[in-house]
Order: structure tokens, then C-alpha cells, then sequence
């Protein structure tokens, strides 16, 4: 296949993948629905998100790099972002002193910071994984 189509179709399919995550993400906020706070200009929401976005973006590039099929990257993207899902829940279970979601929804900044680090962080670490 020429390399050309081949990137397209990585291309159609990590685009498929993040919405299908972003998706999933808005439905398990329940405090807040993150396009409507970035809209209202809420920075850690969007640094949250963000990090989310790049961290499955980390997962479905090494699995590219490592797997020769759409299909194999398209199932570690949606594995990257059920890990995602874990990531975020733990870092909420962690922070017992405060609730994760409420500090985002107040556009608590070092929440979100925090949070695109854990989204990152963890995307090398199930990344470097695959290889």
C-alpha cells in the first residue's frame, strides 16, 4: 500500500480514536461537561483534556511504530484510552483531600496541570510498553 493511503488511514483511524475518548471522557464527568467549561474559558478543564488528548495521541504513535496494522493500532488506542480512564480515576482516589473533578470545574490550574502530567506521564509509560 502506498505510504501515502497507509498514513491517511492511521490518520482517519487516531482521529476516530481520540473522539471515540473524548466522547467517553464527557460522559464520565459528571460534575461538568469539559467543551462547555472550555468554552467558558476554564483552563484546567482544557489542560486536563489536553492532557488526555496528547496521552492517547502517545500511545496510538508507538503502537504505529512498533505493530504493522491499523487494526492492532486501533485496538492499543482504544486499550490507551481505557487506560486513560484508570489514570484519571487514580489520580482522583489519590487526592482524597479534595475531589479532582470540583477542582477542574473551579479552574484550579495545578489541578490540571497535575492532571496533563498523570495523562502523559503514564501514555510513555503504556507506550514504551508495547514495544
Amino acid at each position: 500500500m502506498s505510504p501515502f493511503i497507509l498514513t491517511l488511514l492511521y490518520f482517519i483511524a487516531a482521529v476516530a480514536i481520540v473522539v471515540i475518548g473524548l466522547i467517553i471522557f464527557e460522559l464520565v464527568t459528571t460534575k461538568y461537561k469539559d467543551w462547555e467549561e472550555i468554552n467558558k474559558g476554564n483552563p484546567a478543564v482544557a489542560l486536563s483534556i489536553g492532557g488526555k488528548i496528547i496521552g492517547i495521541c502517545i500511545i496510538l504513535a508507538f503502537s504505529i511504530y512498533t505493530n504493522d496494522s491499523i487494526l492492532t493500532t486501533m485496538i492499543w488506542g482504544g486499550y490507551g484510552v481505557l487506560l486513560q480512564l484508570v489514570a484519571y480515576y487514580l489520580f482522583d482516589f489519590l487526592t482524597r483531600k479534595f475531589s479532582v473533578e470540583m477542582e477542574l470545574k473551579n479552574g484550579n490550574i495545578s489541578v490540571g496541570i497535575v492532571s496533563i502530567c498523570v495523562s502523559i506521564g503514564l501514555a510513555f509509560v503504556v507506550g514504551a510498553s508495547i514495544t
